[in-house]
């Protein structure tokens, strides 16, 4: 039996005792096949009669596959690539090279080209079709039974760090011998879509298996330069994060560089770059810059919170770069916070408009108190004093929007419950009154317990990094005061 080659992409399909699997389309015809039997039975009478059948045409589609890039295009050069099937078990682990049976001359079957021996891994040529490849499993001994696992492998060549390389799974998830079909399910191992930039990375069908004929479906196993869904570079596109240093204060100015490089054979437009800032650091506003080739390039901002999203409206030639630069500042919050910067990007090819992405890329800056180290805590509240001891109990309300002020000129609102915190205040001996004005209708309540309170003003001594209280106890206007003691 001959098989006429044609061009494919994956086949799952049986041949007297063997079936195809392939990683490749099919497309075109194939050659007619003339086949005849011969017979031989005895009759009633004990007559031995032999014969020759007509002859039987049949046409052939032969299961070759192929690797191709991302975008559907031709790799360059194949040479070095090799694909290999693996027997693995329930955790993706391959177990061995598949042992498949040889083909070819001097066998039973032919074989079928470009791996007319049927070796196990198949390394690739340039030969037409470039980057052809074919192998065929024995069901005799059952390597098509519901449940069987491969992985089929494609190989960088050795040395070539500009591809990766790729594991694809194969699930047989059914079989009927009745209607000759056969499921099963592929899935690219590394999370990543299969054929093309884009698509899924995991899918399901069910072709015949009938002998004889091979019948094939759609499966990509190699693309080029690209790292969502290709055994190629490491990344399509790849996110850099920088800053100008490695340590900063409360109120310095960081800038932050992103460089998106372009890994891939064609042109990435629509750039649109996330970025977290951690606490304490907050972006300058209109401070964004954009260079491509040494000419600038607008970039849209928006921010929220802590996120900020940048977008430039330009297409990334092929091993070209976009730089893009901004500031932050950092505040007094930055010290509590973890200090690193987490950036990602997704832009789509110009070809097929696929997505591809990277990151998160990291830049972590320390973050050192600066003169905030010599720096205090106040903490107080502003209360309703009725028993005049200087302490609130239960029963004794807060007085919200109460104004406190410092001997610096620094003022401070209470919430709701009489509250409030004064951070990054200089140590040392430090004043504050309570600004009468802001509670109306009530004054200072006197102190039974400790006279120094019965002032207008409150005196902390404030070590540096310390905490300190400052509390005010008032009362209404109207109510009568108990007697000093």
């Amino acid at each position: 039996m001959f098989l006429h080659r044609t061009q494919s992409m994956l086949l799952l399909a049986i041949l007297s005792t063997c079936a195809t699997l392939s990683l490749a389309q099919v497309a075109g015809a194939g050659t007619a096949i003339r086949n005849t039997a011969e017979y031989q039975f005895q009759d009633a009478d004990n007559n031995t009669i032999t014969g020759t059948t007509n002859q039987l045409q049949q046409t052939i589609v032969d299961p070759l596959g192929r690797l191709q890039g991302c975008g559907g295009e031709t790799l360059p050069d194949y040479v070095g690539f090799s694909v290999g099937i693996y027997d693995t078990d329930a955790n993706d682990l391959p177990q061995g090279l598949t042992p498949l049976p040889r083909t070819g001359p001097g066998t039973n079957f032919p074989g079928v080209p470009p791996n007319q021996q049927n070796v196990n891994p198949f390394f690739l040529a340039n030969d037409d079709p470039k980057g052809g490849y074919n192998f065929f499993l024995n069901r005799t001994i059952g390597q098509l039974e519901v449940g069987r696992r491969y992985i089929l492998i494609v190989n960088p060549p050795a040395g070539n760090k500009q591809f990766s390389q790729r594991q694809i799974r194969i699930v047989i998830t059914g079989r009927d011998d009745v209607a000759n079909t056969i499921s099963y399910e592929a899935t690219a191992i590394d999370g990543k879509g299969i054929s093309l930039d884009g698509e899924p990375e995991s899918f399901n069908t069910t072709v015949p298996i009938q002998d004889a004929a091979t019948t094939g479906l759609v499966l990509s196993a190699l693309s080029l330069l690209d790292r969502p869904i290709c055994v190629g570079a490491s990344q399509p596109i790849q996110i850099t994060k920088t800053a100008d240093r490695a340590a900063a204060t409360p109120g310095d100015t960081v800038i932050y560089r992103l460089s998106i490089r372009n890994l891939n054979t064609v042109g990435a437009r629509d750039i649109n770059l996330s970025d977290t800032l951690p606490l304490g650091f907050r972006y300058v506003p209109n401070s964004a810059r954009g260079e491509l080739a040494n000419v600038p390039v607008p970039i849209a901002t928006s921010e929220s919170g802590g996120n900020i999203s940048l977008n430039a409206n330009v297409e990334i030639p092929p091993n070209a770069v976009l730089n893009i630069a901004y500031a932050v500042q950092l505040n007094p919050d930055a010290v509590r916070g973890s200090g690193e910067n987490i950036a990602s990007v997704s832009v789509r090819r110009s070809d097929t408009g696929a997505i591809l992405r990277d990151g998160p890329s990291r830049a972590k800056i320390r973050v050192s108190p600066g003169l905030i180290s010599d720096c205090g805590t106040i903490i107080g509240r502003v209360f309703e004093d009725k028993n005049f001891d200087g302490e609130q109990q239960r029963d004794e309300p807060g007085m919200a929007n109460a104004v406190v002020i410092l001997d610096d000129g620094t003022r401070i609102t209470t919430d709701v419950n009489g509250l409030y915190s004064i951070a990054n205040v200089l140590s040392g001996a430090r004043t504050g009154v309570l600004d009468l004005t802001s509670v109306p209708g009530y004054t200072f309540a006197p102190n039974q317990k400790v006279k120094e309170r019965n002032s207008q003003s409150r005196l902390v001594r404030l070590a540096p990094g310390g905490l300190s209280r400052m509390n005010f106890a008032i009362m209404p206007v109207n109510s009568e005061a108990l007697p000093h003691e």
